[in-house]
């Protein structure tokens, strides 16, 4: 399957089945999952980069057991909404991922500040120290930019009724 428009993800997938949110960072993967019923994002793992095929290798041992059939990856776009670096190295991980396993159904959702936000709730909502915001925030992160997703999804099934 090809990388598709977020709103074209749901048409192209197996219904009942979850979707996984990934939050692509230089040093870790972020990974989330959603319900089967594509409402609820949960955070699910950490993977440590490695090697990109290690990399992926843990990510399908993760998503494969759980029925996931379509990824969320966060698309860091800069404030003005262009697409720089990190973009580009993100659909480069998305185009590497469907070339090792090209069943899968990709999409992207801007996660511009999901980490800024996800920092903000853990600090002032469950007054996590800094380390103990550094175990979880990009697995937060992760949760945060699907549930994003989801949330837009949500809102077009229900605009469609």
């Amino acid at each position: 399957m090809p990388v598709l428009d977020l709103l074209a993800l749901p048409a192209a997938l197996p219904s009942h089945t979850p979707l996984v949110g990934l939050d692509i960072g230089e040093k870790t993967i972020g990974v989330a999952i959603s319900d089967v019923m594509r409402a609820f994002a949960t955070p699910l793992a950490l993977i440590v980069r490695t090697k990109f095929t290690k990399d992926a290798k843990a990510l399908f041992d993760l998503i494969g057991p759980r029925g996931a059939t379509g990824l969320v990856l966060g698309l860091p776009l800069n404030m003005d909404g262009t697409e720089g670096v990190r973009c580009q190295s993100n659909r480069a991980f998305a185009s590497n991922l469907l070339r090792l396993r090209p069943d899968l159904t990709i999409a992207f959702w801007d996660e511009r500040l999901s980490t800024m936000a996800v920092n903000r709730t853990l600090i002032h909502e469950a007054d996590l120290s800094r380390s103990k915001r550094a175990a979880v925030v990009d697995r937060a992160a992760a949760a945060y930019i699907l549930q994003g997703a989801l949330d837009r999804l949500q809102v077009e099934r229900h605009a469609q009724s």
